[in-house]
Formats: C-alpha cells, sequence, structure tokens
C-alpha cells in the first residue's frame, strides 16, 4: 500500500499502519514493539518445541491441552483445536502412532473414545518447558506487587482487545 492508499484508508476509518505509528507516542509503539516481539518468541518457542518433540502444530495443541485439562474426547480436542473432527482422527492417529497419546473407551459410554497423553510424551515435554517456567517464575518474583499489579491489568486489558478482535 503506497502513502496516497494509506491516507485514503485512513480517511475512510481503515487500517493504516504508517498513519498508526505517526499519531502515536514513542513509548506507545516500544511497548507494542515488545508484545510483538513475545509473541514471535513464544511462535518460535512452540515450533521449536514441537519439531523436538516430533509433532505438528495441531498435535502439540493437542498434547498440550492434554496436559493441562487431562483426558477428553476426540469431539472435545477437535472443537480445542477448531479442526474438523475428521481431521482429528488423523491428528490423533499420527500422535498414537508416535507414542504421544492412546484411545481408550470412555468408562461410562463405551460408543465413545477418551483420549490420554502418555506418560513419556508427558515427561519429555515437561522436561522441555520447564526451564522456561521457571525463569518466567523468577521474573514474576523480582517484581513489587504494584508492578505484577501494574502488569497483570496490562496483560489481562490485552487479553480483552484479543477476545474482542476474534470473531467466535
Amino acid at each position: 500500500m503506497d502513502a496516497t492508499s494509506n491516507q485514503r484508508a485512513a480517511g475512510r476509518g481503515g487500517y493504516s499502519p504508517s498513519r498508526r505509528h505517526e499519531t502515536e507516542p514513542a513509548e506507545g509503539r516500544d511497548i507494542r514493539s515488545r508484545v510483538q516481539q513475545l509473541t514471535m518468541r513464544q511462535q518460535r518457542f512452540e515450533r521449536s518445541l514441537a519439531k523436538r518433540l516430533d509433532l505438528d502444530a495441531a498435535g502439540l495443541e493437542v498434547v498440550d491441552h492434554l496436559i493441562s485439562s487431562g483426558p477428553t474426547t476426540p469431539t472435545e480436542l477437535a472443537h480445542r483445536v477448531e479442526i474438523s473432527t475428521a481431521a482429528m482422527t488423523l491428528v490423533l492417529n499420527r500422535l498414537e502412532d508416535r507414542g504421544h497419546i492412546g484411545r481408550e473407551r470412555h468408562p461410562s459410554d463405551g460408543r465413545k473414545l477418551i483420549v490420554t497423553v502418555s506418560d513419556a510424551a508427558a515427561a519429555d515435554a515437561e522436561r522441555m518447558v520447564a526451564p522456561l517456567i521457571d525463569e518466567v517464575e523468577d521474573v514474576i518474583s523480582a517484581m513489587s506487587e504494584e508492578e505484577r499489579a501494574v502488569v497483570s491489568r496490562f496483560l489481562d486489558d490485552l487479553i480483552g482487545a484479543y477476545d474482542r478482535s476474534t470473531p467466535d
């Protein structure tokens, strides 16, 4: 988009990256830049983790959900990852072939399956993620109560902005 197109878009209330940067104080750009850098580093960490665990992005999300939320059905996992149940079956087949998950009959409804993460996959993920969690905890511990309150409010506001900007 050239400068004239940016000006036209901005005049109509549209998105104009150059206009946004021109009108915002330098400190606002610095914070936004750091949030963007954090997002990019988180994505890079997740790609690296997936590679080290021999997972694709959907597989990593499934394993993460199973570790954090516990066993669940393939349908629930499909909703969580926002893919079709047919696509989830393929993801689960790959994960099971690599020993990352197991599928068992539901204890009260034999027609359903319950997906569980394997002990080995959970241990591998924990071993790889623990150093990052420890460092984050150290950063938080070094902050005063007031600093934690400000950062918490800022992050809550960012989460709200993302929630409002993401259609259901």
